[in-house]
Formats: structure tokens, sequence, C-alpha cells
């Protein structure tokens, strides 16, 4: 497809939009006196929902004495002087915070407790819409942002469709939704051209961004862009060009004309043929005719919009929106690199055995230039990962699957060797503890459980005994952190008496040690006398609850079985 081809699509996808009679049923509900139906009263906010055999729609409102200001404040403000950290899932490495409208948050924050219960009682079943007018369509953008989150866990798609609606955050905040089309396609924006409402902080000098598409209306026709630097030029453009006002939108006049017309295929402009030898500046003039109205160069003027430098600035953005959609996370190419990487690791993990340490614990005492010189490869290695698992839940769920399982084995082997590392770092500063919990990166997590859905899919087919278990890792890759945990338990036991609780977790410990060496899952690592295991052990094996543990810890030769794969496990 050309350029071209590509741009003018949202003419074609407007009468999709526009037929479905999605339009129309959504303001028919926000339009409904139905008595039948309950009203919920916040704080400033009122909001109904309505449920069909398949279908809800939630419907946001607030309350007329609402002032919207443009002032924007930061997902860091909101987390610490609020505690408000709901939409922290949208921050990654890259975009450490963002923005959104201090009126329209506060007012969701305000809310907060009511709409979370509404979030739960959602039918994960039903296909949902959250919709909203004006300001009302700021809230149900808030309120869909919250149920991005759980997309991918077996609840449907959301859809957010809003009419007149102000823009409500920043372009971070449009980065955050926009890195996975998936989230982006949750909204659909419809504004009209005459409605002063979404162009009211676009024209402000405060970094305001559009996300999702929009589908801009008129009288004549409509047209849908999804490029966010078009969406804000054609809202200030717009506002600019309007000599004589605004006048009030009728939206549920609006598109019942838009289906009428698109039911008689009258949506389209006349003359418009999408070639490849169709002009991008051209396509851009029938974009702007549906959106703003305007059939003819002749009312462009008498609106005062400069038609020529308007189409080509917007033909300079989608030039460089379309240019950016073809530049993407390629794995492959850094691929080289990271094997580099984990053969540094692998030499590592071999000249630390030779001094008769494991590389865990070598790595945590960091008493050697070798123990520097890997660290290098342990940041590159984690920033390729951390990207990986980022670009892998941002694809579509086929595409997804697709993708973790090709890279499912590089993945595992990464996680069992470098978060041991990471686990030695947290512990060897001193009163960490609960690294799983609170320390453990969320990209390991990810690696972890896409492991285990592989296993449900397959059957997991490990037998009890390995050949080579010499050179194997640790297929736990949390296993120090529980060690680390357990020596801590053994400290505080030293000190105190009649600690049920850490003897409990101590007696768990220590059957979980034994469950993994019975399925030989353990590096024989743990065995080296530097080891912190065998220093958790001479400490706790006059309490050892676990009489198989004990009795394979007894002999040196065990060990030397394990290493090769042929101990007895009763």
């Amino acid at each position: 497809m050309s350029l071209t081809q590509s741009f003018s699509s949202g003419i074609v996808q407007a009468p999709f939009v526009t037929s479905s009679r999605l339009l129309l049923k959504t303001w028919g509900v926000i339009s409904s006196r139905d008595e039948d139906v309950v009203h919920h009263v916040g704080k400033g906010l009122v909001w109904k929902v309505c449920e069909e055999s398949d279908l809800t729609v939630v419907v946001f409102d607030v309350k007329n004495d609402f002032d919207l200001q443009q002032n924007l404040v930061s997902s860091t403000y909101l987390k610490e002087n609020n505690n408000f950290h709901r939409f922290e899932f949208l921050c990654t490495k890259k975009i450490l915070e963002f923005s959104v409208n201090w009126s329209a948050v506060s007012l969701f924050i305000d809310n907060f407790e009511k709409l979370d219960q509404l979030k739960s009682k959602i039918n994960s079943s039903h296909r949902l819409i959250v919709t909203g007018h004006g300001v009302g369509g700021a809230i149900a953008s808030l309120f869909t942002v919250l149920l991005l989150e759980s997309i991918g866990t077996g609840k449907k798609r959301p859809l957010c469709i809003t009419f007149g609606s102000p823009l409500i955050g920043d372009k971070k905040l449009q980065e955050a939704i926009s890195r996975s089309s998936i989230w982006n396609s949750c909204f659909l924006h419809v504004v009209s051209y005459k409605d002063s409402l979404p162009k009211k902080l676009s024209s402000q000098p405060v970094d305001y961004m559009p996300f999702g598409t929009f589908l801009f209306c008129s009288d004549t026709g409509a047209t849908c862009f999804e490029n966010p630097e078009s969406v804000l030029e054609l809202l200030v453009s717009s506002i600019s060009g309007q000599s004589q006002g605004f006048e009030v939108a009728d939206y549920g006049k609006l598109v019942e004309n838009l289906y009428r017309k698109s039911i008689c295929k009258n949506l389209i402009p006349r003359g418009l043929n999408l070639t490849h030898s169709t002009s991008l500046n051209s396509s851009i003039r029938f974009q702007l005719s549906a959106a703003l109205g305007l059939s003819s160069d002749i009312q462009l003027q008498h609106q005062n919009i400069d038609i020529n430098a308007l189409a080509t600035k917007l033909e300079a953005l989608e030039k460089k929106f379309m240019s950016q959609k073809k530049v993407k996370f390629d794995p492959s190419k850094k691929l080289n690199m990271m094997k580099i990487d984990m053969a540094n690791f692998e030499l590592y993990k071999k000249l630390c055995k030779s001094q008769g340490i494991g590389y865990y614990d070598c790595f945590k005492k960091d008493t050697s230039t070798d123990d520097q010189d890997v660290i290098p490869s342990q940041k590159r290695l984690r920033n390729y990962w951390s990207d990986m698992v980022e670009e892998a839940e941002m694809k579509p769920q086929t595409e997804a699957a697709a993708f973790r399982t090709r890279w499912l084995f590089a993945g595992t082997n990464y996680r069992r060797m470098v978060e041991p590392l990471y686990i030695a770092e947290y512990y060897a500063k001193d009163l960490r503890k609960d690294y799983e919990a609170k320390g453990r990166s969320r990209h390991y997590i990810v690696l972890e459980k896409w492991l285990e859905e592989d296993k449900k899919e397959k059957g997991d087919s490990n037998g009890k005994t390995r050949r080579n278990v010499e050179s194997i890792l640790t297929f736990d890759s949390c296993f120090w952190a529980k060690l680390e945990e357990a020596l801590l338990l053994c400290g505080q036991l030293e000190n105190s008496t009649g600690n049920e609780e850490g003897k409990g977790k101590l007696v768990e410990f220590e059957n979980y040690v034994y469950e993994s060496l019975k399925k030989y899952e353990v590096s024989p690592e743990i065995f080296l006398k530097g080891s912190s295991y065998m220093s958790w052990w001479n400490k706790y094996k006059e309490s050892a609850d676990n009489h198989r543990l004990a009795s394979f810890m007894s002999s040196p030769q065990h060990f030397d079985q394990y290493t090769e794969g042929a101990y007895f496990f009763p």
C-alpha cells in the first residue's frame, strides 16, 4: 500500500464506523432518560450502567458546575502526593512518568473507591463500551485507561467512545498508550468541527497530545485520523480558522445523519480514487473537506483557512508518522551481541568454580576485577530482555504467542543465569529482604510465567534424573533469594526463642530444597565449600526437620553422585 492509500484509508474507514449503528446506539444510551437505569452519584460525577444480553455500556457525566482547567499534573506527583498508583503500569524505563489534566484526574481520584468497585463488577464476558459527552468523555477515557492493565488476562477488550471530549494528557501519556496497538485501538473520539470543547486544551501553550482514533465529523461527511500530531494540528487549525465562533454540536443529529449517509454510500467524496499516482497532498484535501464540512476551496477561504499551508503541514506530519511506524524493535539485530554476553557469563561461572566458590557468591562478595568485568554484560542483557518482554506484551495475542515461543529458550537461560546476580546485589546491601515481593524486576516474572504456560501446553516431561547435571543452571532463578531469606531467619532464631512462624518458614524452605534436588533442578555449585547454601546448612542442620535432606547432606559422596545424576532420592 502506498503512503497516499495508507493515509486516505481514514476517509474509507469512516463509513464502516458510522454504518455499524455503534455510534447511534452509544449516543442513544447517553441521551436516554430510562427511569429503570440506576444513576450513581459521586463527588461532582454521575454515571450509569446499561446492560443487555451481551453488551454493557457505562456512561459518565459531570455536574453542571464543573470547571475544566488546563493544568497538567505528573503521574509522579499523583503517586507521591495523592497516593494514586493505578496508572503506574503505563510507565516503562523509557517513559518514567506522564502528565494528565489536573481537573479531570482529581475528579476521577475523588470518586476512585466507587469507580474501582464499578470496575470489579463489570461482567468480563460481555462486550464493554465506556462513553461520555464533553468532560464525561474525559472521565470515560481515564476509566478505560484503568482497564488496559487487564487486557490479555482473559477479559474482552473495552471500547471507549467519547463525544466532544477534551484532551486529557501530554505526549508521554500518548506514547505510553500508543506503544500498544491493542491499547490505542480501545479509544474512538468523535469530534464535530463546530464543537469548542475538544479544542479548548489543544489551543493552550501546554503539552497536550491526543491518542486513539479520531472521527472528525461535519454535516457533509466524516474521516478518521490516527496520527496524534495530525489530529492536534487539525484541532488547532480549525480553532484559528473559525472566525465566527463555534456552534453547539448536536451529536445525536450528527451521528444519525452520518449513519444515513453511510448506508446510502454517500460519505466518500465524489472523485476520490485512491491509486499509487494520487498525490498525498490531494488525498489530504479530501480528508479536510470531510473533516471540516467544506466542499470547495471557496468555502475554505471563507472560513479563513489556508488550505495549502494546512495540507502541506499535514503531508509532512503523515510522512514522519509512517516512517516512525516502520521502525520496530528487532531482537535479532542484537542477538549476536547477547550471545557474546552470555558466553562471558559462562566463562565467569567456570572461573569462580575453579576457585572453589559459585558465581553467585563470588559476585556477591565482589573481591576481584572479574566480578566488575561481568557487570557491563549483566546490564546489556537486562536492557535487551526488558525490551523483548515489553515488545511481546504490546503485540496482539497470536503474534505475542509466536514471539515468546521463538525466544522462550534463550529467555529462560538468561533468567536462570543473570537473575541470581541481581539477587546477590540486592542482599549485599544491609537490611534488604523479601526480594521476590519488593525487588524483582517485572520482566523476570513475565519470562517465568511464559515458561510455566509453555509447560502446561506441552506437558512437563522432566524426569527425576539428569545427564550432565554438573553444567545445569538452577531452574528456579529465585532459589538464591529464598536461601537469603532462610539465612536471615536463622540469624533471627539465634537471637530469640519461640519464633514459631520463623521455624515454620525454615521447614518450608528445607522441604523446597529437597524437592528441588530430587528433581535435579539445582546446580551442584551449591555444595561448594564457600557457598551461601553450605553456610545456611551448617547453621540449620541441628534443627533439620526433613530427615531425607539431612541424610543426603550427611556425606560429600552424595554430592558427587548428584553431580553425575546418579543419586537415588527416596
